[in-house]
């Protein structure tokens, strides 16, 4: 971004883009699914359910912040970046301020995690030691799981599985089948939104010594890696309902599978800056998806 163009983006909006409103989707839908599952098990809390929302949203923001400044720290981000604007790298905010405005957001977690655990006991307190950890360690610390091909599997397993069966936990105080399952297409398309990212900065994820999965794959295996995430999301409702045929409605996600193989198709066919909208819609997939499969699990 141009040094005239950040000036005319109040410190505000700076702060509103610094936290990726877009990415909160990602936060949001586990929460939903999980509290669908465990509403369709009459065993919905509210308030549990709402501490769980605001914990999710918080780790998002605090893992938003913590890569906005160690990419910029690490020197990931440059001025050939081909996605959104990262405000510290454009100088729109100094490190320093977004270092602890990460701090704060992932106290701030905590403090409402600080509910779940006395509500949910010792397995909610690992999980969001885990989280916190993992949402710094993503892009910080001496092995960053985002530069060493494992930010796939680290938004699998909290954005899907730990997040979906997590809040089904804290509101029926028990491990459940129904919430795991219903974790795996939550989990592969929030790979997805992911994969996207990843797939459009092979390029200058190359030049700054970024290994992810995409970087290691290539372009062929992450074009396979995109199509089967969305794939095996759409198959997870149809076995459901292939299991208990007395619940049509689970079959709702698939009135969202023509975007999903519309995505896949642009994936192949587009390069850098031009995969922006793809990653947009693919957090937009994610929540038709989501909302969709959340009324067809309760209903």
């Amino acid at each position: 971004m141009s040094t005239s163009a950040s000036a005319e983006i109040s410190k505000p909006k700076a702060w509103v883009m610094a936290t990726r409103p877009k990415t909160l989707a990602a936060a949001f839908i586990p929460v939903a699914v999980g509290t669908a599952v465990a509403y369709a098990a009459d065993k919905f809390a509210w308030l549990a359910a709402l501490a769980a929302l605001v914990g999710a949203m918080l780790i998002q923001i605090g893992t938003n912040l913590a890569n906005d400044y160690f990419d910029f720290k690490k020197g990931a981000d440059t001025e050939e970046r081909l996605g959104p604007t990262r405000v510290v790298q454009a100088g729109l905010i100094s490190e320093i301020a977004v270092r602890n405005a990460m701090i704060l957001t992932f106290a701030l977690s905590a403090a409402v995690g600080a509910y779940l655990v006395f509500v949910g006991g010792w397995p909610i307190l690992v999980i969001g030691i885990l989280s916190i950890l993992s949402g710094i360690a993503y892009t910080g610390g001496p092995y960053p799981l985002g530069y060493n091909g494992l930010g796939d599997v680290f938004v699998f397993i909290f954005f899907g599985i730990i997040a979906v069966t997590g809040t089904y936990y804290v509101q029926a105080l028990e491990w459940s089948v129904d919430s795991l399952i219903a974790s795996i297409p939550v989990g592969l398309l929030s790979v997805a939104i992911l994969i996207v990212n990843n797939y459009r900065d092979i390029d200058t994820d190359v030049k700054a010594g970024k290994r992810t999965l995409a970087v290691r794959l290539g372009r062929k295996a992450t074009q396979v890696q995109y199509t089967l995430s969305i794939a095996i999301a759409y198959i997870i409702p149809v076995l459901q309902f292939a299991l208990d045929t007395s619940r049509p409605f689970l079959l709702l996600p698939l009135l969202s599978l023509p975007l999903g193989i519309k995505l896949i198709k642009e994936l192949v066919e587009k390069r850098g800056p031009d995969l922006n909208p793809v990653l947009e819609k693919t957090a937009k997939l994610l929540v038709v998806f989501g909302v969709l499969y959340t009324i067809g699990i309760v209903t």
